[in-house]
């Protein structure tokens, strides 16, 4: 895989990550909410003008065109498994940003994900 690739699909993955972010502290400003036909419109105007949701919806956008220019670069078998590496990002922002618990258990799993991202994309550049 060439830099330019690695580039590509780690862009679109770690922006995939920031969306994921925004969201959240988009709904940590508006609330646990369910959709009922009394409040759909007052949840949906406060979720349409969330400036964080609006971020998070944007992020979604740019990482789509940016992982769409990746693929075009690197098999999908190879790309693919990349995505999990937004597990890792979105575990530690969680942490440092909502505080969020990072367990025994959760960083073992991420062990398991890196591991498996290096064999993925070693495979791919044989």
């Amino acid at each position: 895989m060439t830099p330019v690739s690695f580039s590509f699909l780690m862009a679109g993955v770690l922006l995939n990550a920031a969306a994921q972010l925004f969201l959240k502290a988009g709904t940590n400003r508006i609330g646990e909410f369910a959709f009922s036909l009394d409040n759909v419109m007052p949840i949906g105007m406060k979720i349409a003008s969330s400036p964080f949701i609006l971020g998070g919806l944007a992020c979604y956008v740019v990482s789509v065109v940016v992982w769409i220019m990746g693929l075009s670069r690197v098999p999908v078998s190879v790309a693919y498994p990349m995505l999990s590496v937004g597990y890792i990002v979105n575990a530690f922002a969680a942490w440092m940003l909502f505080g969020e618990s990072i367990t025994a258990q959760k960083l073992i799993g991420i062990g398991f994900i890196v591991a498996g991202v290096v064999l993925v994309t070693r495979s791919g550049a044989a």
